[in-house]
C-alpha cells in the first residue's frame, strides 16, 4: 500500500511538471505567433523569433552576473566575508573564466581564515586550512587566466611568507612583480622577508637597499635600513 502511495505521488509530481512544461510551450508559441511551423518560411522566421528570446537571456544572465560581483563587492565594504564568498561563488557559474572573481574570492577566503578559532581547544583548526587553501587556490587561478595579475601575486605571496611559512613559493612571484614594476615598494618589503626566512641574507640585504633607493618615505627607509642593521648583527657583518 506504501509503495502504491508512493507511486501515486511520483506520477503526480511528473504529470504535474509535464502540463507546466506543456502549458509553457504553448505560452511562448502564443507570444511569438509560432506554432508548428513546416514551410522554410516559417521555420525562418520561427528561428528568429526564438534567437530574440536567446539573446533575452543572454543579456538577463550577464546582468545577473554583475549584480553578484557588485553584491559580493558591497559585503567586503562591509566586512562580511562569508556572505562576499556566497555571492563571488555564484558569479562563477556566470563568469568561469574571469581572474577578478577569483581574486576576491582569494581575498575573503584569507579573512575567513583569519577569523576561524580552534573553539574547542584542540590544537587543531580544520577550517582555518580549509579557508587557506581555497585562497591559494583561488589566487593560483587568478594568476592562471592572467600571469601577469599583480594584485594575486602579491597578496598569495603575503599568505606564503606571512600566514603558511612557505617564502620559497613567494620569491619567484615577487621577484616577477618587481621586474614589471617602476616602484613596487610594498612586493620588494613582502620579497625582502621572503629571502631573511629563507636564510638567503645577501638577497634580502639588496631588497632592502632597493627600498632606500626607491622610496620617497623617510618612514620606509627607516625600516629598511633597521632591517639591515638586524641582519648585519645575524651574520656578524656590521660595518
Amino acid at each position: 500500500m506504501k509503495h502504491k502511495f508512493v507511486l501515486s505521488v511520483l506520477s503526480l509530481v511528473l504529470l504535474t511538471s509535464c502540463y507546466n512544461n506543456t502549458l509553457l510551450i504553448r505560452m511562448q508559441e502564443m507570444e511569438e505567433g509560432v506554432r508548428n511551423p513546416t514551410t522554410i518560411d516559417e521555420l525562418e522566421d520561427a528561428i528568429g523569433k526564438y534567437s530574440r528570446r536567446v539573446d533575452d537571456i543572454l543579456i538577463a544572465e550577464n546582468r545577473i552576473a554583475i549584480w553578484y560581483k557588485m553584491l559580493g563587492s558591497r559585503y567586503v565594504d562591509r566586512k562580511m566575508y562569508k556572505k562576499a564568498l556566497e555571492a563571488f561563488k555564484k558569479a562563477l557559474d556566470y563568469y568561469p573564466e574571469n581572474q577578478n572573481i577569483y581574486y576576491q574570492i582569494g581575498v575573503c577566503a584569507s579573512q575567513m581564515a583569519k577569523s576561524s578559532l580552534d573553539f574547542s581547544a584542540t590544537g587543531v583548526n580544520p577550517e582555518k586550512e580549509r579557508y587557506y587553501n581555497l585562497a591559494v587556490s583561488a589566487y593560483n587561478r587568478a594568476l592562471e587566466i592572467d600571469p601577469k595579475y599583480t594584485g594575486a601575486a602579491y597578496s598569495l605571496s603575503v599568505l606564503y611568507v606571512y600566514e603558511l611559512n612557505q617564502p620559497d613559493k613567494a620569491i619567484p612571484l615577487l621577484s616577477s612583480v618587481v621586474e614589471r614594476q617602476k616602484k613596487p615598494l610594498k612586493a620588494i618589503f613582502v620579497l625582502a622577508a621572503a629571502y631573511y626566512l629563507c636564510e638567503d641574507y645577501t638577497n634580502s640585504i639588496a631588497m632592502y637597499e632597493k627600498i632606500i633607493k626607491l622610496s620617497g618615505s623617510e618612514s620606509q627607509k627607516n625600516e629598511a635600513k633597521r632591517n639591515i642593521e638586524a641582519i648585519q648583527k645575524i651574520t656578524g657583518s656590521e660595518k
